[in-house]
Order: C-alpha cells, then structure tokens, then sequence
C-alpha cells in the first residue's frame, strides 16, 4: 500500500476534497465516481446546506431548473461521499491541511460577489448588488439582513444577462404570483407593499448584443400587469449588428431581436407597472444628496467588427431619476488564504483546471466551474468544464504522492480539535424536512431556514 500503482484501489483509494457544494463541485463529484478507481469524497461548504446556486440563486419562480439537485442528492447519498457542511476553508481548516488529508483538492467555491461598476455614488444608500437582492429574497444567510426599500416609483437594473432578468422579474410581477414559490417570507412581505411602477433594465450595448437567453426575455414579456417598453428607433441595427443577428452564430441574438421588435408593437401600456429597455447606455455616476436620486446615463455608439463590438461614449448623457439600483454586470471569485488569486479576472489561476502560482503548477490543486472559467453559462454548463478538471486529476494519478491519507476522518479529527460543529448530509436532510414542513403551512413548497442559527437549532 502506498506505491504509485495501489493509488486509486480499494485499500488505497483517492482521497479527494471538493471545496464548495454547487453545481461545479458536485459535477466534478459524479465524474470521479465514474471514474474505474476507488475514489472517497469529502465536499465542504461554509453554509450548512448544499447546492450552492441552485438553493440560493435561482429565481423561486423557476422551480424546473431547482430540480438539478435531484442529481445532486443522489450523488451525496453514494457511500463514499461525505458532506461537511458548516465549515469554512481558509479559517476553519488550511488548504495545506486538506492537502495532508488529501491527495488532492478541486475548488468549486463559484463566484460570490458581484463586479464594480466603479462610478462615483456607488456606495450611496439605495445603490445594491443583484447578489445581495437575490440572496435576500431566497433567504440565503449572508443576506438575510438587507434592507431594499421599494416605496420610490422607479427602480433601475444595469445590466442585460439572466441576473438582470431575475431581478426584473421579481420586481415586477403580483406578489401573488409569487406567494407560492420558496420565495423567502421576509421578501414577500416587502414585495407586497412595493410602490414601484417603472423598472429600467440598461444595457450598454444594442438589442442585438443582449445577454438574456430567450427563455428569460421571453417570461419579461409575459408578466402579468407589467408591459414592456422599448423605443423603436433602437431597433433600427447598425450593418455590424445586422450581421450579428443574421449569422448562424447568431442564433439567440435573432430570436431575442424577434422578441424586442414584438414589445415595441405592442398596443400603449395599460398595465400597473413598465419594463423598460433601454440600449446603448453606460451609468457613469449615481447622484442623490444622503441617498440615491438618480443615475447619470451615457449614451453609447457600438464601434468593431460584427460579434466584436464595443461600445463607446458619444459625448451625450441624461440623468434618469430613480430610487433604488441594481448593478449586475457579472461576478467575481473570492480569495482563500494559501491559494492564488487572479484579481483582475476574480479566478484561481489554472492551467486545464490545474491551478498554477506564476509559470508553476500547484501538485494537487484543482479548480471547476465559475471559480475556474469565470461566471458564464449555465447550471449545465459546469458539468463539461468539471469534466475536464477530473479528466487532469485522474492523468495526475501516476504522479501524485500516492500513500495513505488520513481523508474526513483527518478532516473530522481536526475539526472536533478545533470545536468546529461540522453539518453532515444526514443533518441537511433533517434541515429540509423542516423547511418543507413549514412551506406545507403556508402552500409553500418549503420557507427556508435564513439563519445559520435556525438551522443548527433544527439539529438539536
């Protein structure tokens, strides 16, 4: 035991910690238990409940995609996997003691904060992030705290990805629409009393280049009591963006320009509340005296070549007045003590998923999902990019130091060390039947736990 070739067999097997509990580190899971080796698992998160995203990022109304967790749950239950939930990587255990425990480690930590628009007035009361928004109204922990005041008439959302949409689309439809979803009740009780009447989603480039997938533009055009607005004259495309939208490549961008060009025919609005579409603007500040009053939009022209398009300021600039902000431009990783950090980008720097520090690659660290590539795609997305991280680990066998790692029970042994109250897969489950009992009381599907307190007080 303990020579290169036992690696990987039944009295030797890898021994393999997954640091962070979403789509990335699960996926990656199932591919090592696909692997033809004996493999045990050890998958760790800060929060005492799994799933990452799919608990705490999609929207409540979507319970179709919350439904990739079914594979998930059946991976946690395979024998050779073991849940360490409530532990926190880089403060309740070092990565270099996951690397004595383990022969190697994949962090699947995804991409927790959002970018900065890095404006003046960004910091102004009334100015959030769509993570805090959307963590707040799915009662993730981190955001249970929040506070969004919804009682001015014009919300503002910048950016034109799925987030966007997201957030939108909470904004805007009934809250009796949603009074049946996991939404959390702390959100829906704000929601109701909304005064909100005008929801601006601002992109800095044109129709042809939003972001939205179809689906989710598609839902913005269909929510009850709420017509979108868009003006016309944005649909007349520059040749660059004809192209774009006429290219085979350019596939969702035809079918969301088709989608826009229906919202501008629509008849006068006659709903409670409008979305508005708005193009080829960029927020350069966000003014209010004491809190936010308005964002300062420049207009943009698009300059490059077709699917290479930027946007540039013409020089002209409006101010839209609004009482609230969401900013939702993309995410960024956070930093764990002892790994690399690409601050520019917001990864762990890698090379095929093999994480490097300058030209060196780091034995035995990996990274998967938006933690390596950054936050693009979808849920299904990760399953290929954690995929190929394990398809490098597994050729990394015959190189690794290959005797005997201590594994959760190591992990487990240092953590009680520590008094660190580690949650295992057998407490998330009683954690969820308690959340669906009391959905069951409200014809909810489940009212989450928004406290870590709540849920550790279910386990005693």
């Amino acid at each position: 035991m303990g020579t290169r070739e036992a690696l990987g067999s039944e009295r030797n097997p890898l021994r393999v910690a997954i640091v962070g509990s979403g789509p990335g580190g699960f996926y990656a899971a199932q591919a090592l238990f696909r692997a033809d080796i004996a493999v045990r698992i050890d998958m760790l998160d800060r929060l005492p409940t799994p799933f990452g995203l799919v608990r705490g990022g999609v929207a409540p109304d979507h319970p179709k995609i919350k439904e990739a967790s079914l594979v998930y749950e059946a991976i946690a239950e395979t024998p050779e996997f073991t849940f360490f939930g409530n532990v926190t990587v880089g403060r309740d255990v070092g990565v270099e003691e996951l690397r004595n425990t383990h022969h190697a480690v994949i962090f699947a930590c995804g991409a927790e904060v959002d970018r900065e628009l890095g404006i003046p007035g960004e910091d102004l009361p009334a100015s959030h992030t769509a993570t805090e928004f959307v963590g707040w109204y799915n009662g993730h922990p981190d955001y249970r705290e929040r506070v969004f005041d919804l009682s001015c008439e014009t919300a503002v959302v910048i950016g034109q990805g799925n987030v966007a949409a997201d957030v939108a689309r909470i904004l805007a439809m009934p809250v009796d629409d949603l009074k049946h979803t996991d939404i959390a009740e702390h959100a829906l009780l704000v929601l109701a009393e909304s005064r909100l009447r005008e929801i601006h989603v601002v992109g800095r480039r044109g129709p042809a280049q939003a972001k939205f997938t179809t689906a989710e533009l598609r839902e913005l055009g269909e929510i009850a009591e709420c017509d979108p607005v868009l003006d016309e004259a944005v649909l007349a495309l520059n040749p660059e963006s004809r192209a774009e939208v006429e290219d085979k490549r350019g596939k969702v961008a035809a079918k969301n320009f088709g989608l826009f060009e229906g919202f501008a025919s629509r008849p006068a609005a006659t709903g409670r509340r409008r979305l508005h579409f708005d193009f080829l603007e960029s927020p350069t500040e966000l003014v209010g005296k004491g809190r936010l009053e308005g964002v300062v939009l420049a207009r943009n022209r698009l300059r490059g070549e077709p699917f290479a398009q930027v946007a540039e300021a013409t020089g002209e600039s409006r101010v839209l007045p609004c009482g609230i902000v969401f900013r939702s431009i993309g995410y960024r990783g956070v930093p764990i003590p002892g790994v690399p950090f690409d601050d520019r980008r917001g990864i762990f720097p890698h090379r095929d998923g093999r994480l490097v520090d300058g030209d060196d690659i780091l034995p035995g660290f990996y990274a998967a999902g938006w933690i390596k590539r950054g936050p693009s795609g979808i849920i299904g997305t990760n399953k290929p990019d954690a995929g190929a991280t394990v398809k490098g680990l597994l050729e990394d066998i015959p190189h690794m130091v290959g005797g005997a790692r201590a594994g959760g029970e190591g992990l487990q042994k240092l953590l009680a060390e520590r008094g660190v109250r580690r949650v295992s897969y057998g407490d998330w489950r009683k954690i969820d039947a308690a959340e669906v009992a009391r959905g069951k009381a409200r014809a909810k599907p489940r009212e989450k736990f928004t406290t870590i307190e709540e849920m550790l007080a279910v386990l005693d």
